[in-house]
């Protein structure tokens, strides 16, 4: 079984397509194993958000649907 702390060791991490390339709202997400998401500030990589993969798509639909 793979700890959480390996599994953010070893995350494949990605930027946010609404990421600038200035250095400016930098969020990083990694697809972690057992479907649950890391999110983190891509200019501060230590600490992440680790969520479900319901809390992500319910996030992801809210964001896309003007909630928040």
């Amino acid at each position: 079984m793979t700890s959480t702390a390996d599994a953010l060791t070893n995350a494949d991490w990605f930027k946010s397509s609404y990421s600038d390339g200035h250095g400016g709202n930098c969020v990083e997400g990694a697809q972690l194993p057992g479907g649950t998401m890391a999110v983190r500030d891509s200019k501060n990589p230590g600490p992440a958000f680790i969520l479900t993969g319901g809390a992500w798509n319910t996030f992801v639909h809210a964001l896309a649907d003007g909630e928040l």
